[in-house]
Parts: structure tokens; C-alpha cells; sequence
């Protein structure tokens, strides 16, 4: 590890750890000086967790004293790392016993140990321990409320049976789509209705149902179920669904809906667990809010343009959606979210961001592996990335039933393998991996496309630089025996020079960052400046037909990443490459269509500076001769109005259009169309004209006289 101060941890601010390693009865090849070398441990010092690695052999079992004394020994927030996952709950309740936190736990049995490897394994160990000490910044927390209320929603008396088993424990409403076999009650302990619905929407604790066909049951039924007239357009809402209908789901992607249980009713062990599940959802939740979003940095439209819709097209849940109170933003719905990350992946500008863990921490964690890999006598490492709840049962199967890992495999698991971007792939290349293979499981197939692209986006920049080909690969595998064969295949190659950056939370500034170094390191003859990008790319420029445009400026005004600007002192469009988003709403709203968009990567510092796309000289006020317009936008309007318009037939009318905002008003005013300028106002008629006896005559003699 980089840092071995015995206060605080520069990587990831925390006190160095207290590491109990284990050989799991012998069966682990673990050469214990090597991991004191890797991780900085020996030296000279009584601050606790320097002291030299010692390889335990059952620390589960005869040697568990060892371990009850390291909880003992635990100073302030110093943190306490098992590499033991298989044994973790015995040693949490012992934790627990006796009044301790519980320690941290790290998986190198499966992970390193268990491989055809041996000892060559041991720089891969180094680094799964080193990046076991991350501590990732925390995402924030939903609390959601559920109370109970139960729509169960199926057909005939398995319905019933399902609403009567779960009333015991929720508050249930049954909806029948069908009550052809349904045996009335004697007595009834919920509301039973019959219809279909139409709309759902929602999830855990806020459900918002419409029906159709709705009618409640008549309390007169006798030997069979009668209903009372049927309506459309019933709406009510609920905390739970328990989806027995076995029609097309309510919902997209209902498998990861929370609070949404759809089973087969032909399948009684999916329907008891479904029920045995349901009734643990009431109460209070966490969940986390996997995304955030800045509205400031959101491409996705200016004044009704719909320009960048990615996080719109790849939400596999519908979690996103237009903002009704300002269509130009979107929102993001934090219940209905499942923390997939294709939108902050593929979002051009970072407005939606992915904290589940956040960029920056899956890089710092990543790079903290590849360093400690590297400084361990380790070659060529190539980087797993994997979810956790998919991949980690793979990688077990192989360690127990074939060669395991290969030594140079660094596995780095995650929540959703989707929340993976270029700028993510670009700073691992960066910080030294050889490659990355990237594992998705099979039924996530149909969700990949964003994931797919940024690959390729990723690819397309390594190989123009000299990297070879295909350096990020995603396999969707679910057979741990191809997995492993393929790993195995893998060529392998010297991969970029480990470069260190800082990791800014900005995505675009962290990718670019990133692809600096890679360039500075590229091992081309002829290392490109520019280059070429596939079409949807995130970078580029524009270009503007100088001959058609008039510079209306409309393209300054909608440009939401600021990439376009204006002069304020003479007609003039300047653009800055670095900041374009290549949304393409400039090319929306230009009325004079003359603007084309060109996605490419520029390395060089011309990026960064604005340049002129188009100027011209400015008209100039005929009466003080004050710049206000472009001069062919002026001399345009008056040959569009000149004898076409009435309020334009003379030379004094057309001069109007000449001049500024202020002189445009002085000259209306000398000429007597002030709209500001009114006639004497009547005289206010008193009571004491009344009084006087004025004939209706001289009243209104007096009014035109104003006296």
C-alpha cells in the first residue's frame, strides 16, 4: 500500500488496519513476508496494525483466542480486516458478545487462493487486502413507509385462498379478474371486488392502481359471487401487490420492483414463498438513492427541443421520466429506481450521477488494487468487474470445481456492472490494467446497450492510440466453466504505464483526465491529436454554414453545456470544444439550419480555448450610430418588409428598423406616435356642478372647455 502512516491513510482516510489472515487449514498457498512487503506492514513502530502479517491456519476454530484478543486490542476507529467471508457470521456474534464492532471481511480464498496459481497468487492477495482498507463514501438514504395494505390480484378461489392466508398478517383487498369458481365466505375479512387494471404505477409503500370493469361484491351474494354495476377509471392506491393474475407483469422489469410479487398461480412452492416473503414488508426501509441529478447539467432540452434522451431510453424499470413542471429536466423517481446505472453511464454531461458507489470511489478502489498488484511483483493485470449478487457464486464454483481465478485476474465486484462508463473505463486503463473483462448475467441481456456503447466508445479511443484492439470486453456468461476457460485465453499484453490524476467528481473532467494520460503514454509511432469518433459520441465539434447564418444567437441560448457563446461588443458565435455534449439541440433550434455536428476527440489544448465560428460586422445605429445587430440581420428584415408591410412603405419607416432600441422610441414619439402620449383627460364632474344647476348645455360646453 502507498501509505503507511500510522495516523491516517492518505488513499481513503482511514487509520491503517489490523489484518488476521488465514490459510483455511493449509489449503491456501499464502507467503506471508511478501504480503508484509506489499502492504507496507514491519516496520519499526508500535502503532498498531504495522506489525509483520502472520498466516493463521484455523482461525475459525482452534486458533478463535487470536481473534477474540484482536478485537480486544482495537484502538479508537482503527479498523479490524478478516480475510474470511465464509466464516463471517461466526465471528460477527462473537464481535457481538463481546461488545466490539464488527470487523470487516475480505474474500482471497475464492477470489486468489484457490487457484492452479500457487504462490504466484500472492500479488493478487496483496491487492484484495490493500483494497479491503477502501472505505467509499456513503450514498444517501430513502426512508419508505409501507403500512400493510395489500392489493392481492388474481382469478377464481387460488385467489381467495391466497387473500384469506394473507389477511392474518396484512391488510388486504382482493381484485378478482374472474370469479367463475368462487366460493362466497360465510364471513368476509376483507373488501372483495372484481376488474382489471389498467395502470399501474409506483412502488413499496406508494402504489397508484386504476381499474377498469370495477365493481364491489354485493353482500347478498349467495351461491355464487354477484357484483354491483361495473365502472371504469377506479382509482385507489396501496403498499404491496401480490400479482396472481399470470397475464403480461404490471410493471417493466417486475422482478425488481420492490414491493411488486408476481407468481405463477400453477406453481404452489413460488406462490407460498412469495407469501412467506410479502408479509416482511411492512414497517419502515432504507433505501438507498443510487442516483443523483443536477438539473443545471441536463442536455435534454431547451425551450420544448428535446435534445439528449439517453438516460430516457435506457432506464429499464421506466424510473425516469420528463418533468411534467418543466419538460426541458427530467426526474428521477428514487422508489421505482433499482440502481441499474445505465443513465449515469451513458449521460453525456454527468447530470445524473451513480452513487452506489460513486465513479471516483470504484476507480480509487480499482487503482489501489492495480498499484499494490504491481508494486507485489505482479504483470499484466487484467480487471474483473462483476456483480456481486451474479458474478460472485461464479467465481466460487470455480475456485471449489476447477483451476480457479487466473493469478493475474483482479476481480473488482460491483452493485450493477451497467454503472460503468467510458470515464470509468479510461481512468482504469489509465491507472496501469492490461484489460478489462466485464461480466453481466444472460437476463440482463436485453439492458446493455448503453454499457455496449461506452465499451466501444472506450475500444475506438485505445485503439486509435495504439493500445490494440478490443482491450474492454463484456461477456454475458453463465456457465462458470466458459467463464473460466475464457480468462484462461485471454491474450495477454503490456497494458498502459500506471499514470496517478486526481479523480474529480465532474465526470467529463475526469475522463478527460484520464484519456490525457493515456495519450501521454500511448505507444503509437504517430500518436493522433484528433480523433475521429463513432456517431452518438459525448465529444466534438459543430460547424456552422457561414452563408446562411444570421447570427439569431438562438444556438448560444439553447446550448445547455455552455459550449456555445456570444460577444457582447460585436455580432459573433464562439465555441468551445471541450464542452460539447454533442446534444445536437443547437441543431434543433438554428431556424436557419445551418448547423452539423462532428463527434471527434481533440487532445490537444485548442479544446479547452473558445474559437470564432462565425462573425460579422455590426450595424450601426443610423441616428447614434451605437452597434446593436448583425448588419446582414438587419438588411434582411428590410428586405423582407420593405413594400410587402404596410407599417413599412416609406423611406421614415424603414429608417425605424435602422436604428436602436432607445432612438426607435425618441423617433416614434417626434412623429406623434408616442403609444405613451395621451389627450387631456376629461374634467371630473363635481357635486357642486350639480348644485349650481347647470343645463346639460353648458355641462358639456364646460367639458369641452376643461373648465
Amino acid at each position: 500500500m502507498p501509505n503507511t502512516s500510522d495516523e491516517k491513510d492518505e488513499t481513503n482516510g482511514t487509520r491503517q488496519p489490523r489484518l488476521l489472515v488465514c490459510n483455511c487449514q493449509r489449503t491456501m498457498a499464502i507467503d506471508a513476508a511478501l504480503l508484509t512487503r506489499a502492504l507496507g506492514r514491519g516496520r519499526s513502530t508500535d502503532a498498531p496494525g504495522h506489525d509483520a502479517i502472520k498466516v493463521h491456519s484455523a482461525l475459525c476454530r482452534d486458533e478463535i483466542e487470536r481473534y477474540r484478543a484482536a478485537l480486544e486490542e482495537r484502538e479508537g476507529d482503527a479498523p479490524l480486516i478478516v480475510a474470511c467471508t465464509q466464516e463471517a457470521p461466526l465471528f460477527a456474534e462473537i464481535a457481538e458478545e463481546m461488545a466490539k464492532p464488527e470487523p470487516q471481511f475480505v474474500n482471497i480464498r475464492e477470489l486468489a487462493g484457490w487457484c492452479e496459481a500457487g504462490t504466484r497468487a500472492g500479488p493478487k492477495m496483496a491487492a484484495l487486502l490493500a483494497a479491503a482498507t477502501y472505505e467509499p463514501q456513503a450514498a444517501g438514504l430513502k426512508t419508505i413507509k409501507s403500512e400493510g395494505q395489500c392489493l392481492v390480484y388474481g382469478a377464481g378461489q387460488r385467489a381467495i385462498e391466497v387473500a384469506e392466508a394473507l389477511a392474518g398478517r396484512l391488510s388486504v383487498t382482493l381484485l378478482l379478474t374472474s370469479s367463475e369458481d368462487v366460493l362466497p365466505p360465510s364471513v368476509v375479512r376483507f373488501p372483495i371486488c372484481k376488474g382489471r387494471i389498467s395502470k399501474l404505477e409506483g412502488a413499496l409503500g406508494s402504489f397508484e392502481v386504476v381499474v377498469d370493469g370495477y365493481a364491489e361484491m354485493v353482500p347478498s351474494s349467495r351461491d355464487a359471487l354477484t357484483f354491483t354495476l361495473p365502472r371504469d377509471g377506479a382509482r385507489s392506491r396501496c403498499d404491496l401487490i401480490f400479482d396472481l393474475s399470470g397475464g403480461t407483469p404490471l410493471v417493466r422489469d417486475a422482478s425488481r420492483r420492490d414491493g411488486y410479487f408476481r407468481v405463477d398461480p400453477d406453481h404452489p412452492a413460488a406462490v407460498a414463498k412469495a407469501m412467506f416473503e410479502i408479509v416482511d414488508y411492512v414497517g419502515e426501509f432504507e433505501k438507498p438513492l443510487y442516483v443523483t441529478y443536477d438539473a443545471g447539467l441536463c442536455a435534454h432540452g431547451r425551450s420544448g427541443k428535446v435534445g439528449c434522451s439517453k438516460c430516457l431510453d435506457h432506464c429499464p424499470l421506466s424510473a425516469i421520466a420528463e418533468d411534467k413542471e418543466n419538460s426541458d429536466h427530467i426526474v428521477v423517481d428514487p422508489a421505482i429506481c433499482g440502481g441499474c446505472g445505465s443513465c449515469s453511464a451513458h449521460c453525456p454531461t454527468g447530470a445524473i450521477a451513480y452513487t452506489f458507489p460513486q465513479a471516483r470511489d470504484v476507480i480509487g478502489r480499482a487503482r489501489l488494487m492495480l498499484e499494490t498488484y504491481l508494486n507485489a511483483g505482479g504483470e499484466r493485470p487484467i480487471l474483473l468487474l462483476y456483480e456481486e449478487r451474479h458474478g460472485g457464486e461464479l467465481i466460487a464454483a470455480m475456485a471449489r470445481y476447477g483451476r480457479g481465478l487466473p493469478h493475474d485476474v483482479l476481480p473488482l465486484g460491483l452493485y450493477s456492472i451497467t454503472q460503468v462508463g467510458h470515464h470509468i473505463l479510461a481512468s482504469l486503463f489509465a491507472a496501469g490494467a492490461a484489460g478489462i473483462v466485464l461480466l453481466a448475467a444472460p437476463e440482463r441481456a436485453g439492458e446493455l446497450t448503453a454499457l455496449e456503447a461506452e465499451i466501444a466508445l472506450t475500444n475506438h479511443i485505445l485503439e486509435a492510440l495504439g493500445f490494440g484492439p478490443r482491450r474492454a470486453i463484456l461477456w454475458c456468461e453463465s456457465d462458470p466453466d466458459a467463464i473460466e476457460g475464457r480468462l484462461y485465453d485471454l491474450p495477454r499484453s503490456e497494458g498502459p504505464r500506471p499514470a496517478s490524476f486526481l479523480l474529480p467528481a465532474n465526470k467529463r473532467e475526469l475522463a478527460r483526465l484520464a484519456l490525457a494520460k493515456l495519450h501521454e503514454g500511448a505507444p503509437a509511432a504517430e500518436v493522433p491529436d484528433v480523433i475521429a469518433l463513432p456517431e452518438g459520441a459525448p465529444y466534438g465539434r459543430i460547424a456552422i454554414r457561414k452563408e446562411g447564418c444570421t447570427l439569431c444567437l438562438a444556438c448560444v441560448g439553447c446550448c445547455p453545456a455552455g459550449a456555445l457563446a456570444d460577444n457582447p461588443d460585436r455580432p459573433e458565435v464562439r465555441f468551445t470544444e471541450a464542452a460539447c455534449v454533442q446534444c445536437g439541440l443547437c441543431v434543433a433550434t438554428c431556424p436557419e439550419h445551418v448547423i452539423t455536428l462532428e463527434p471527434r476527440y481533440d487532445f490537444t489544448t485548442a479544446a479547452l480555448s473558445p474559437v470564432v465560428l462565425n462573425e460579422e460586422s455590426p450595424f450601426e445605429c443610423i441616428r447614434c450610430g451605437r452597434p446593436f445587430a448583425a448588419k446582414s440581420t438587419i438588411e434582411r428584415i428590410i428586405a423582407t418588409l420593405h413594400g410587402k408591410n404596410p407599417m413599412f412603405q416609406t423611406a421614415s419607416q424603414l429608417d425605424l428598423i435602422k436604428m436602436c432600441d432607445d432612438c426607435r422610441i425618441v423617433a416614434l414619439s417626434e412623429e406623434g406616435g408616442d403609444p405613451m402620449a395621451f389627450g387631456e383627460r376629461p374634467r371630473v364632474r363635481t357635486t357642486e356642478d350639480y348644485l349650481s344647476g347647470l343645463s346639460d348645455e353648458a355641462e358639456e360646453k364646460a367639458d369641452k372647455e376643461g373648465g
